[in-house]
């Protein structure tokens, strides 16, 4: 079974919930550390986070940004605010799930389980190509001339976006739409973090100049 690594502050809930998810055959991680929780759960190489928002020192929001910008590991944020914005907020940040507490156990390892499927155990190849360049959804990876790399999950869909729509130029608010649905609570920086790297992946199989800035318009390939 898959391991799990749980952000959790408060000892009770996260003794709990170690307990649960060892019962159900998962191998579980926890800090009662804070201070560079970030490193630590990506040295573990965990195959989910269970991550509360309300935390000490740096809020789930925070980390979930630094571990997306890192990692594609899945994200289930775990909080006890009830709110949409919460929910809207983690979705943005890139997290795969979002549930409130107190939730009934069933859900939420029904929950573990349907995101850790979805992430590790996808379907047949499903390929797209364009411009000599091969991008496989099913594996994440972009391929030519025989050379391959793995891409983010943000790299991933912004490539396939790109691709489908292949010689038309699409605005930054466009992507960003596609991506994250709304781009109210998304750093504008963001896009532009996530484009550089996909330049700089491509790159390292031979695909220069690929992805093309169109300046006060947006991006195509």
């Amino acid at each position: 079974m898959a391991k799990i690594y749980i952000i959790e502050d408060d000892p009770k809930i996260r003794t709990e919930l170690s307990l649960l998810l060892a019962k159900y055959g998962y191998e579980c991680r926890a800090s009662d550390s804070f201070e560079g929780v970030v490193d630590a759960v990506l040295d573990d190489e965990a195959q989910l986070l269970l991550l509360d928002i309300n935390l000490p020192v740096l809020d789930g929001y925070h980390i979930c940004r630094e571990i997306r910008q890192r990692s594609d590991m899945p994200i289930i944020m775990v909080t006890s605010r009830d709110s949409d914005v919460d929910e809207l907020m983690s979705m943005n940040l890139g997290a795969d799930d979002f549930i409130t507490k107190p939730y009934n156990t069933q859900i939420l390892l029904a929950r573990i389980s349907s995101v850790l499927k979805r992430t590790y155990q996808g379907g047949g190849s499903k390929t797209i190509s364009h411009g000599g360049v091969t991008l496989d959804l099913s594996r994440s990876v972009a391929s030519h001339e025989g050379r391959e790399v793995e891409l983010s999950k943000n790299e991933v869909r912004i490539l396939h976006l790109l691709m489908k729509h292949h010689s038309t130029i699409l605005s930054r608010d466009a992507i960003m739409n596609d991506l994250w649905q709304s781009n109210e609570f998304v750093d504008d920086n963001t896009l532009t973090v996530n484009i550089t790297r996909l330049r700089k992946r491509l790159e390292t199989i031979g695909v220069h100049e690929y992805l093309i800035t169109k300046r006060g318009q947006g991006y195509m390939v």
